[in-house]
């Protein structure tokens, strides 16, 4: 039975910032109104992140817009948000982040069949220099693809 995933928002900014070990997927406590905004697309992830508080997982940071039609069932759009993990892979996730320069980032927001679910990293931080060579090997890879595309129109 293949799964429908269809993506609501994506944190390219967690790429830019971060080099991203390792990744999980978490199921996201949502009250209704915050399902209807998500079904719109109204959310942003740009300064989100993960933390361990009393052996739970909480996401801070990410916006929800209020549902238009929501009237006195919208809730805060910046409340922390529980994320749903397995105890052993939070114990696993708050081990990791003890050690320095280590954080815990979402990375994607997307629909499982009917269920919110939102991707994880395990990042370390990137200094400036490493997204300078980030950028020009981006650049570099692009120039070699445009290369590539013309040649191939030149030999027919």
């Amino acid at each position: 039975m293949a799964d429908n995933i269809r993506i609501i928002a994506n944190n390219k900014k967690a790429y830019h910032d971060y080099f991203v070990e390792d990744k999980y997927e978490a199921g996201i406590e949502l009250a209704g109104t915050e399902v209807k905004s998500l079904r719109l697309g109204q959310v942003n992830l740009k300064d989100s992140y993960c933390s361990v508080d009393e052996s739970e997982m909480f996401v801070y940071g990410m916006h929800i817009s209020p549902y238009e039609k929501g009237n006195i069932f919208n809730r805060d759009p910046m409340r922390q948000r529980k994320l749903l993990l397995h105890k052993k892979e939070i114990l696993k996730l708050f081990g990791l982040v003890g050690r320095e320069g280590y954080s815990i980032i979402p990375l994607s927001l997307y629909f499982k069949g009917p269920h919110v679910k939102m991707e994880i990293g395990l990042c370390r931080g990137k200094k400036l220099y490493d997204k300078r060579d980030s950028a020009a090997k981006k650049d570099a890879d692009r120039m070699s693809m445009r290369n590539v595309k013309l040649s191939g129109r030149l030999d027919d």
